[in-house]
């Protein structure tokens, strides 16, 4: 209709017809520079071009220290008869106590009730969520004092006769450590007010090497957050085969996968150095997420839109310092 409509229209006065099309040309120009601006309509471009107008979000992050630390000094020599050696490292003075055969199902349900129902502040309150579903506690009287790294030993007595935690799927961790702020004053201080690891012991059933499997932060406002490592390279040396028997890593990360209790290990990492993958002049400083791979300098962020190291698209990123603290690290060094 309306073909017709324009031939008819150009057979009665051509002049008109051209001024009726220049009009309408002018006013759909006008209508589309309008809605997009002097930039090129994103249906006109290319994916290439597309992809690479897309910023990736950066995630604002505050800043939170966190007071609790716990590493395993020995994990060869551990195990649920001989035990096991932990080695706290706290910046406040902080109770230490260990649950052996934790239930996997109450200590989830106090994790929600940390958010939902009452803070566990305090062994006691994490305690009252569980239900006491745990085989043995053994807690340290005296307070763990600050910056003091002096191991603790942790051991199930003779009378309770545990030699393993049956088969799987289990229903009880081997070991769990909670950590909270001795305290009442430092509770006010820190947004973190503890922190518990979910620890492998390796038993008659599964003689996996010793572990930290998870490790959740409780926060004062009623939140808690799995504390998950980072995949970055590190000038760390690659153990030798003296240390571990062929084949034992991967064995023992099929084992805990069949258990459920496989966590997040770091990569392993062809490069050995922290600089950027992509300049190799930058130091590492930003994570992408969701891959967490720390690979990128401040130069490079804004050119990627997938992650360099898996190819992995890029959601939200987030910078290990600031620029200020990295100068500050610089003038140190040098």
């Amino acid at each position: 209709m309306a073909a017709v409509f324009l031939v008819t229209l150009y057979e009665y006065s051509p002049l008109f017809y051209i001024a009726l099309v220049s009009v309408c040309f002018l006013v759909t120009s006008a209508l589309v520079l309008g809605w997009f601006g002097l930039g090129v309509p994103v249906i006109l471009r290319n994916s290439e071009e597309t992809e690479s107008s897309t910023r990736v979000l950066k995630k604002r992050m505050r800043q939170v220290k966190n007071p609790f630390g716990l590493e395993i000094p020995n994990p060869a020599a551990a195990s649920v008869t001989r035990g096991v050696t932990l080695t706290p490292d706290c910046l406040e003075d902080c109770v230490l106590t260990c649950y052996w055969g934790c239930n996997v199902q109450k200590l989830h349900e106090a994790l929600q009730k940390h958010v939902y129902c009452f803070r566990i502040k305090t062994p006691q309150a994490l305690e009252d969520a569980l239900y006491n579903e745990y085989l043995y506690k053994q807690q340290y009287l005296q307070s763990i004092k600050k910056n003091d790294k002096a191991e603790k030993y942790c051991q199930l007595p003779e009378d309770a006769q545990v030699v393993d935690f049956g088969p799987v799927p289990r229903a009880r961790y081997p070991l769990v450590a909670l950590l909270t702020l001795a305290d009442e004053e430092d509770r006010e201080i820190y947004d973190i007010i503890a922190m518990v690891a979910v620890i492998h012991v390796p038993d008659e059933s599964y003689r996996l090497s010793c572990r930290i499997l998870y490790q959740y932060l409780l926060l004062a406002q009623g939140q808690y957050h799995d504390l998950k490592q980072l995949f970055m390279s590190a000038n760390s040396p690659a153990p030798s085969s003296s240390d571990t028997f062929p084949g034992e890593s991967s064995t023992d990360r099929g084992l805990l996968e069949k258990a459920g209790l496989a966590g997040d290990e770091p990569e392993l990492q062809e490069e050995n150095s922290k600089d950027c993958v992509v300049c190799q002049n930058g130091p590492v400083n930003w994570v992408l997420l969701p891959c967490r791979h720390t690979c990128l300098c401040n130069g490079c962020i804004k050119y990627f839109q997938q992650c360099p190291m898996c190819r992995q698209f890029v959601q939200e990123s987030f910078p290990l310092c600031s620029k200020k603290e990295q100068d500050e690290d610089e003038s140190t060094h040098v």
